[in-house]
């Protein structure tokens, strides 16, 4: 059996895309997902996502991991798709669609450029009195430093993940460095990819807010983020319960197309 796939990237977070609106993807196992994802031996990706029907929405977005299981919401994963949506005639420049984290809005503002609304974030924890853990769709774990460059990414971040209090579900891990008031460099250690990723959607938009709970201003409600992959932005405003009407900013680009055969 033959199966379409497009591949997306956001600022280097990269994503295997599938179109299941006829239902014609057959169940695919975590090994095969983890297969596909491999950069070695199959199409290399940081996770792979479906794009279904819903009714009252324009679409759903489906998403796993590179491990092969199905994951939390994943920002630039969500900008991903809703440009795939665009590429397929489902949406023009606008999007109202379904996550595992609840129903989404997006508007494509520029050719390849999306605004991805996330969920709304009420409690942020402040952990062994300088670091901080929310959930922005995805759990994270946001550390401050100095030097985000001298951070050994993958021993650290996986050295906090695998902690006793976050083993077994796993945590998202952060390292970020203030450059200017409302300008960051954020390195991500992801879990379900288990390795430092170029990029992370949830973990820059956690890195905004968990720095602006740290530094509040009246001004300034948008952080210039700064990834190994590019440049993202994270607007939002800041409620008595917390933050809401946040909004994921950044590329979202194609980067070729194919078919892949499994088993019928």
């Amino acid at each position: 059996m033959k199966l379409a796939f497009c591949k997306y990237q956001g600022t280097g977070n990269d994503f295997i895309i599938l179109d299941n609106r006829k239902e014609q993807v057959p169940k695919l196992s975590a090994e095969q997902i983890e297969q596909w994802c491999h950069r070695r031996f199959g199409i290399g990706a940081d996770g792979l996502m479906l794009l279904q029907n819903k009714e009252g929405y324009d679409f759903e977005m489906i998403y796993y991991n590179s491990d092969g299981r199905q994951s939390s919401m994943c920002g630039n994963g969500g900008r991903c798709i809703v440009a795939f949506a665009q590429q397929l005639g489902v949406i023009k420049d606008k999007a109202h669609f379904w996550a595992i984290d609840g129903e989404h809005q997006a508007l494509i503002s520029a050719p390849e450029y999306v605004e991805l609304q996330m969920g709304n974030v009420q409690n942020i924890e402040l952990y062994q009195e300088s670091d901080y853990i929310l959930d922005t769709g995805s759990p994270h774990y946001i550390q401050f430093q100095k030097n985000v460059d001298a951070i050994p990414v993958l021993e650290e971040g996986r050295a906090i993940r695998y902690a006793p209090r976050f083993k077994a579900d796993g945590i998202n891990v952060n390292f970020v460095q203030e450059l200017e008031a409302d300008h960051l460099q954020v390195a991500t250690y992801e879990r379900g990819v288990e390795a430092e990723t170029y990029s992370c959607g949830t973990g820059v938009t956690a890195a905004a807010l968990a720095h602006y709970f740290a530094k509040p201003t009246t001004e300034h409600q948008e952080r210039k983020i700064q990834t190994k992959g590019g440049a993202l932005k994270v607007r939002f405003q800041q409620t008595e319960g917390g933050f809401e009407d946040i909004w994921l900013c950044g590329a979202a680009n194609f980067v070729f197309g194919g078919i892949v055969e499994i088993a019928a």
